[in-house]
């Protein structure tokens, strides 16, 4: 598989054929309509103020950290993915449901972010996985986090092994937020 295909693989199927117009930062979003009480309530709900807005640096998108959790567990058990091509693969045992837990923070309106991953063994696609993630604005009371729809990993003696993943955030202007690597290993036990 070539990096072109990869490429390809890794953008949203979803395309955006809405106009949203042109794209305004969290400051001019915190000023728009100001007289309107009701949508005052509204801006506020998403953690648009006018104080916080003009405070605002750094990223528009920052990624804390990538978990498998494994809901069945008696525990919930959650493990970190270690990102890039040197980590060590995660442990997941055969045929048990897992999903896949994202925290975040943002510093200015992110609209229609998406994960999107690919799954190859030995050079060969497997799996791809593409999830909404959602619409988020800048907030004080700590970072977002959210767990992705459940799926199943693969049993049997054949696919036992080691698998490599290409993942990816994106958002509904197709800038890309974060592109990472990570590698998982199917285990008997």
């Amino acid at each position: 598989m070539s990096a072109h295909d990869d490429d390809a693989d890794l953008q949203p199927t979803v395309g955006g054929s809405a106009n949203l117009g042109v794209k305004k930062t969290l400051a001019e979003y915190a000023e728009l309509d100001g007289q309107d009480e009701s949508l005052a309530k509204w801006k506020a709900s998403l953690g648009i103020k006018p104080s916080a807005a003009a405070g605002t640096s750094g990223p528009q998108f920052t990624l804390l950290g990538l978990f498998i959790h494994f809901p069945a567990s008696p525990e919930g058990k959650t493990i970190e993915i270690g990102l890039g091509d040197s980590a060590a693969p995660v442990h997941i045992k055969e045929g048990v449901k897992h999903s896949i837990r994202i925290r975040f923070q943002v510093n200015e309106i992110v609209t229609g972010l998406r994960y999107i991953h690919i799954v190859t063994r030995w050079g060969v696609k497997v799996d791809k996985m593409e999830s909404m993630i959602g619409s988020y604005g800048p907030r004080s009371d700590g970072p977002n986090e959210i767990t992705l729809p459940a799926e199943e990993s693969p049993s049997g003696m054949l696919a036992r092994g080691t698998y490599a993943v290409k993942s990816k955030i994106i958002d509904d202007d197709k800038q890309v937020h974060k592109e990472f690597n990570w590698s998982f290993e199917v285990t008997e036990e």
